[in-house]
């Protein structure tokens, strides 16, 4: 998928900015801290792991200066499925990762119940895609770490 044919109809172009990639990395981090606490219910924990994720895409789109257009149905989609041109992510990961942002379609709007091995995934999938932003930013744009 060709980032630049998506702008007009999900994405549209912006201007990449030191403060915004911070934000949005430390954005992520606190998610996914705040997804490793047991005290609150697997939903939450489920919720924050996943926000953890769209925000780490919308990073990576972020610092191809690209950004999603919310105001389109899919934006989530969007973000996730283009991680392989914007961090580098394998396509089997955006695989598992798309599952999760079903899964949250699915617990957002019917209220599903969250298994705790599916917390524990979203956690890992969120831990591990921080990694890879990190990494990614640090050899590719270091301007906006």
């Amino acid at each position: 998928m060709s980032l630049q044919n998506l702008v007009g109809v999900s994405l549209e172009t912006i201007t990449p900015s030191r403060q915004t990639a911070r934000r949005l990395l430390a954005g992520a981090a606190r998610h996914i801290a705040d997804a490793k606490v047991k005290s609150i219910s697997a939903e939450t924990r489920f919720s924050s792991a996943y926000t953890a994720i769209r925000m780490l895409a919308d990073l990576g789109l972020h610092a191809h200066g690209y950004r999603t257009m919310t105001s389109k149905p899919g934006h989530h989609q969007t973000a996730i499925q283009s991680l392989p041109s914007t961090l580098g992510v394998e396509r089997a990961v955006v695989v598992r990762l798309d599952a999760l942002r079903k899964q949250r379609n699915l617990t957002e709007y019917s209220a599903d119940t969250i298994p705790d091995a599916t917390v524990a995934q979203s956690v890992a999938q969120a831990d591990a895609l921080h990694v890879i932003a990190y990494d990614w930013l640090n050899s590719n744009r270091p301007d906006l770490v």
